[in-house]
């Protein structure tokens, strides 16, 4: 039997990059997908027509994260579409990268509006319909970064640091729900946006990771379908780390 047959999956960014791979990793596991991004776009429809492909029940809406009202009727339309809401991958995310002495106020509270209060918008948003179930599973995506911090990230770093102890604290509130959220930490993964550093800037990076190369963004969603499956029926709290041993 698949890992997530029959669960309803949401995934916030999930036409593209690290959040599509999750999409179809989650369809292969059997799960029915639900995904977001800012605009229905052709990449969204393109996901969306390549997960019905396979065989699940696949919708892509266009949502903006970082608003609670979209959240909150992202949530409700999930549910009507669905019936039900098993878990949630808070994915959406930007950077706006530059030295602090550099960085505007737009720079910061965008980066914050996107990344982390997305993740309380949603969290809110889905709570109530996974208390009601008594089960369901919370996905964050952190990163490194917010372990470990890093130059010229000072806004993405306080976004990811603050998604890992929400996570945290999520597990404390919803626990006795029988509701786990837990946070995925990932490093260098090949995406979109690492393809457009150059290969001398790339290779510098993984010359610093311990494994001596990047990540696929499958090996981010196979932790992910860990953390969704009853595999991990006992793991709540917990931030784990995807980076060839990045952080240490």
């Amino acid at each position: 039997m698949k890992l997530l047959e029959g669960k309803v999956a949401l995934i916030t960014g999930g036409s593209r990059g690290i959040g599509k791979a999750l999409a179809v990793r989650f369809a292969a596991e059997g799960a029915h997908i639900a995904f977001s991004d800012l605009n229905r776009d052709e990449q969204m429809e393109a996901t969306e027509k390549e997960l019905l492909d396979m065989g699940v029940k696949a919708k892509g809406y266009g949502s903006n994260a970082s608003s609670l009202a979209d959240s909150e009727q992202l949530a409700a339309d999930v549910v009507k579409d669905f019936g039900r809401i098993d878990v949630l991958i808070n994915n959406a995310g930007i950077t706006r990268d530059k030295l602090l002495m550099r960085m505007s106020e737009q720079d910061w509270d965008m980066v914050i509006a996107v990344n982390l209060k997305s993740v309380f918008n949603l969290t809110k948003a889905v709570q109530s319909t996974m208390i009601k179930q008594r089960a369901g599973s919370i996905i964050n995506m952190s990163s490194v970064v917010g372990v470990n911090g890093n130059a010229g990230q000072s806004n993405y770093s306080a976004s990811k640091a603050g998604m890992i102890g929400f996570t945290k604290s999520m597990a404390m509130e919803l626990g006795s729900r029988n509701v786990r959220c837990n946070a995925i930490a990932p490093g260098f993964i090949e995406t979109e946006m690492t393809h457009q550093l150059s290969e001398e800037v790339r290779k510098q990076w993984a010359e610093t990771i311990p494994l001596r190369r990047s990540g696929k963004p499958e090996d981010v969603a196979n932790v992910a379908v860990f953390l969704a499956s009853e595999l991990s029926a006992y793991v709540t709290g917990q931030v784990i780390s995807v980076c060839g041993g990045m952080s240490r």
